[in-house]
């Protein structure tokens, strides 16, 4: 218990055997249950659970016949601990790239009822350019961006962090098994939380990396994956929130600034057409291409700005 609260830990595993153990037997003593979700591993992870299980009545093991993907794995784990009554559900790696010294600081906002969902966010601390792959902090930091445009935190950053913890409100609230199963879950989970009006909070955590961890991640995997979960996640955060629960007006402000921009590329590329045929740019193709341009960006700077008025409560 911690403030009173059953908390659980969501472990999603694909052949961890290496480190699986040494993340069960740092997990804090307050954690009531240590769920792990087998997700159809080819090594002993499954094995080493299990035999830690014998000596820790906490730990609770999940098999998938099918790999299935970690958003699945840990949806698995989340439909256990809501079906269990569990408080507060947190989710921490099997790599041990979560230090569990964090674990209370991520878990207390959501046990006080100061908000429903809690992430982590590696990049809040200066040493974190140091100490995250240059590669990787970059490419978050984009994801972040479109994260925050997609999901309406703007708040929030470091979307990909995966260390997380949820309310039983919001798991019971949350269609789970309609949450993107792969690696762009946490983006989509995201998106579902701002629809349903749940509050979300950025805790800064501690980056933590080579400690014999191997990512799964690959980079033709997920860039086209994740920027087309997050269009979809955006139009259906659109329609859902603005047209049908709640008509905004922002929603004409998005559609005539997305509308222009695409005006503002075909008068760009004919533009550049004629400048190659004629050798210089045709005035009036090229002011209407400027004036669409302009357009554009004034219509999504205050759609931006209108939705986070709307979203400001939600932290």
């Amino acid at each position: 218990m911690f403030l009173e609260k059953k908390i659980g830990v969501v472990i999603p595993a694909h052949n961890e055997e290496r480190l699986i153990s040494k993340v069960i037997g740092t997990m804090p003593d307050f954690v009531d249950y240590i769920i792990v979700v087998d997700d159809e591993s080819q090594d002993s992870t499954a094995a080493v659970v299990r035999r830690l299980a014998e000596s820790n009545r906490k730990i609770v093991l999940l098999s998938h016949l099918h790999n299935r993907g970690v958003g699945a794995a840990i949806a698995t784990g989340y439909k256990w601990a809501r079906d269990h009554q569990v408080d507060v559900t947190a989710v921490m790696a099997a790599d041990f790239q979560m230090d569990p010294a964090d674990l209370p600081r991520i878990v207390k906002p959501v046990c006080a009822g100061e908000c429903d969902y809690t992430k982590g966010n590696r990049l809040f601390r200066g040493e974190s350019w140091g100490m995250i792959p240059t590669h990787r902090y970059i490419g978050n930091s984009f994801l972040s961006l479109f994260t925050k445009i997609a999901s309406g935190y703007w708040h929030v950053a470091d979307s990909q962090s995966g260390y997380t913890a949820i309310s039983l409100q919001a798991l019971r609230a949350i269609d789970l098994d309609a949450i993107y199963p792969r690696y762009g879950m946490p983006n989509d989970l995201l998106i579902s939380l701002n629809i349903a009006n749940f509050r979300v909070r950025d805790i800064s955590i501690r980056p933590v990396y080579n400690v014999g961890e191997v990512s799964g991640i690959r980079l033709k995997k997920v860039i086209f994956t994740i920027p087309w979960i997050l269009i979809k996640g955006f139009t259906r955060r659109m329609v859902q929130k603005y047209v049908i629960r709640d008509f905004h007006p922002l929603i004409f402000f998005y559609f005539f600034g997305i509308l222009f921009f695409f005006f503002t590329i075909i008068l760009t590329v004919r533009a550049i057409i004629f400048l190659g045929i004629d050798g210089q740019l045709p005035p009036i193709n090229t002011l209407a291409a400027m004036f669409s341009f302009m357009s554009s960006s004034i219509f999504i700077l205050f759609a931006m700005w209108f939705d986070m008025e709307y979203n400001k409560d939600l932290k």
